[in-house]
């Protein structure tokens, strides 16, 4: 993933973190959706899924270069 599509996501990922305290299971993978089509940045299926599992059950700040690695 390039840097700059890396900040990208990570930006949205920051944002979702501090969302997704108390939100509903599923929450986060439709918000996080939501962002990132408000983006030049796409991701698959897989990686979007992987990203909402992180930010649901991490704790602090989740890093997206190894969360998609």
């Amino acid at each position: 993933m390039s840097n700059e599509r890396t900040e990208a996501v990570q930006a949205v990922v920051d944002r979702m973190t501090s969302y997704q305290d108390g939100a509903p299971e599923g929450t986060v993978e439709k918000e996080l959706r939501e962002a990132l089509g408000e983006t030049d940045v796409s991701l698959t299926d897989d990686e979007i899924v992987t990203l909402a599992t992180a930010i649901e059950h991490g704790e602090g700040k989740i890093s997206v270069a190894t969360v998609l690695d």
